[in-house]
């Protein structure tokens, strides 16, 4: 079943695809059915920058699991008094 759940936001940074890196403007998140991953169904963010082409994309796919893991690792390190000081 497709959830049809996305959620799509600006972001700003650099991501590394096949060719090298490249700066990234736009976020997709939805949770649907793989492309690759061997799972049901899969948290997937896509990072990008349309300006630039379809091939200015990176893509991960996720259990629901490891993307809890991943987003519970993430908020723990941002909160870290020494990051939250270097980004007042």
């Amino acid at each position: 079943m497709c959830t049809y759940v996305t959620e799509t936001l600006p972001i700003s940074g650099s991501a590394k695809g096949p060719d090298g890196w490249i700066r990234v403007t736009d976020a997709t998140v939805y949770f649907d059915h793989p492309t690759h991953a061997l799972a049901d169904h899969t948290l997937n963010i896509d990072v990008r920058r349309p300006d630039a082409g379809p091939g200015a994309r990176v893509a991960v796919e996720l259990t629901a699991e490891s993307a809890r893991s991943l987003a519970e690792a993430i908020l723990r390190v941002l909160d870290e008094p020494t990051v939250v000081a270097l980004t007042a």
